[in-house]
């Protein structure tokens, strides 16, 4: 019998349900981690290797390697290879051994001497790709105080939009009011945050460019625009008219256009499944 929030009563010990939740990502959720198949990961030309899928948290990666590129930055060239989440390549053991986590992105950078240098979480990689090209990280020391807590607020808060109003709006078995009401709260206050920010700021660590706006663009951009779950009037985006105006400033620069289509799956007419070079955009953008 399939049982409803209010007549359940937590066990004294929880234990994994390996049947799974009914929602469609049941089939990769579990409480352990480790690998589950062995697998290499493909090695491309560039010393920049990216293991990705074209969700928020891959696209902050690929739209600040565009925006490097834009700008000069020659040995920013890169390999992005599509992890399908799906299919459980984050559980091969070449992506553990990138990312112990099994969540995307993950780099590798082998430009230096011996192994090569693994980086995982999407905010650690643009701090990384900020410190190793001396690009988009302010030197005064208050822009570069208001980079890193905006870009440390967007990976603090990003997982109330996705993993917490996502799933229960748009993925869960069925629609629990208290938890989509809860989650949506959160969601617009975090809106909210933005919109005034953004009122006084051109960007978000002020006047330039900055590893925070790699960061919080494709979440809260996403959304605005309208583009996440399905949302945009039940959660009244348009009603945010700074978030919109930072939004469309930059959704209109050439590096976040090609770097939101790297790794899109799911979009065989505009997306690139792998990227390795700029010709991959030829008759893309």
């Amino acid at each position: 019998m399939t049982q409803t929030f209010s007549d359940y009563t937590p066990p004294k010990v929880w234990t994994w349900d390996q049947g799974g939740d009914g929602n469609r990502f049941a089939n990769i959720n579990r409480p352990i981690s480790g690998a589950t198949s062995e697998k290499d990961l493909p090695v491309g030309k560039h010393p920049l290797q990216l293991y990705s899928l074209g969700t928020p948290n891959g696209v902050k990666v690929t739209v600040m390697l565009e925006e490097l590129l834009e700008a000069g930055h020659t040995g920013a060239e890169y390999d992005a290879w599509l992890i399908n989440i799906m299919d459980g390549d984050q559980f091969t053991s070449g992506f553990v051994g990138a990312n112990p986590n099994s969540k995307i992105p993950a780099m590798m950078d082998h430009s230096g001497k011996g192994d090569p240098q693994r980086i995982f979480e999407s905010g650690a990689i643009l701090f990384y790709l900020a410190e190793k090209f001396d690009a988009f990280l302010p030197k005064d020391g208050a822009k570069r105080a208001a980079t890193m807590s905006w870009l440390m607020w967007h990976m603090g808060s990003a997982p109330y939009l996705g993993g917490g109003f996502g799933h229960f709006y748009a993925y869960a078995p069925f629609k629990f009011e208290y938890a989509i009401n809860r989650f949506s709260m959160e969601v617009k206050r975090q809106m909210d945050v933005l919109d005034q920010h953004l009122a006084k700021n051109e960007f978000m660590a002020g006047d330039e460019l900055t590893i925070a706006d790699f960061g919080v663009y494709p979440w809260y951009g996403a959304m605005a625009r309208g583009l996440l779950y399905e949302a945009k009037d039940f959660l009244d985006v348009e009603s945010y008219k700074h978030l919109g105006r930072w939004t469309t400033q930059l959704s209109e620069r050439p590096a976040f256009k090609r770097g939101q289509l790297v790794n899109r799956s799911w979009d065989a007419e505009k997306g690139l499944l792998e990227r390795h070079s700029a010709a991959d955009f030829e008759g893309k953008v």
